[in-house]
């Protein structure tokens, strides 16, 4: 390919970057997993005929999806590690039903100020996906997650993921039909108001500070559940774990109240969390999920090398 080809090729996907990272985010729930899958893609566009393909945009979605599919197919099965009271999972009104076994893995999270003013910054938050629907996403069998993603949440049509699935179009829309129900029945409904949000991590965050254990229970749902990911080589009480249950996660909250001064507010995964670390530097990414005026979900990215990857924007 000549030079100048190979630099309007590369302009044009470009064009398409910001879709595909979105779609392997989606799939993969990892950002550099996310930026490799991408890079892959661009590099089978590089070495195909282009003149065959008729909508560039759907050949580079497709085959973002099956790198993705690929890479989530090569990956180890991860294990829970239950903790604290009441291991029947959530099942109050926010819709936790079945959120068990889901393991300690906390994907990574789009990072972001409360207040999103600069246009690079808000094309960086369109990536963003509640923390929530990610771990549910990873519950997912490949091909259920591919044919969720692309179809339900990027509109490619079931006849265009069949092939990658190897399946036929109608069995492709019942894998999509089955991660549906799954993702809706585990999926909690989130305050959508992110002053509301605001109020109540405030007050969360207020209460873990003074150790207030009546008032971080005030704030929690009764059937909340943690979920810490502190990676492989962390152990103690530091070490990854699920906790079940207001009192639970209370007792957490208290024993860690040192790290709490450092806490400050932002987005995490489009919804109003907490980063900690002291002078800038970040040591812990909380993502929340309220519903109903309470927290009824947390989930703590503490992976060192994880957290030390993170994008954190400036002013965030």
């Amino acid at each position: 390919m000549e030079a100048d080809d190979t630099a309007l090729l590369a302009a044009r996907f470009e064009e398409h970057r910001g879709r595909l990272r979105a779609v392997a985010y989606r799939m993969l729930g990892s950002l550099s997993e996310a930026e490799d899958a991408v890079q892959e893609t661009w590099l089978k566009l590089s070495r195909t005929d282009t003149g065959a393909i008729e909508n560039l945009g759907g050949w580079l979605t497709t085959v973002t999806g099956r790198v993705c599919l690929d890479l989530l197919r090569s990956r180890t099965a991860r294990r829970e590690q239950p903790m604290g009271e009441g291991h029947e999972g959530y099942a109050g009104s926010a819709g936790y039903e079945g959120y068990e076994g889901y393991g300690t893995f906390v994907p990574d999270p789009v990072i972001g100020p409360l207040s999103v003013t600069d246009p690079e910054e808000e094309v960086l938050q369109a990536d963003a996906v509640g923390l929530a629907l990610l771990v549910v996403l990873e519950t997912l069998e490949p091909a259920e997650r591919l044919a969720f993603v692309l179809h339900d949440m990027f509109a490619v049509p079931f006849d265009d993921l069949a092939p990658i699935v190897e399946r036929s179009s109608a069995a492709t829309r019942q894998l999509a039909s089955r991660a549906r129900r799954r993702v809706q029945g585990a999926t909690p409904s989130t305050e959508p108001d992110l002053a509301r949000q605001r109020e109540v991590v405030s007050a969360f965050l207020a209460a873990a500070r003074a150790g207030d254990f009546e008032a971080l229970l005030a704030v929690l749902h009764p059937d909340v559940v943690l979920r810490a990911d502190a990676g492989a080589l962390v152990r103690g009480a530091a070490a990854s774990k699920v906790v079940h249950g207001a009192k639970a996660v209370a007792e957490q909250a208290v024993l860690f109240r040192q790290f709490a001064p450092h806490g400050r507010l932002a987005l995490v995964g489009g919804a109003v969390g907490i980063l900690n670390g002291p002078e800038g530097e970040l040591r812990s990414v909380m993502g929340i999920t309220v519903a109903g005026g309470r927290i009824v979900a947390l989930h703590i990215l503490a992976d060192p090398e994880r957290v030390a990857a993170l994008e954190v924007p400036e002013g965030t």
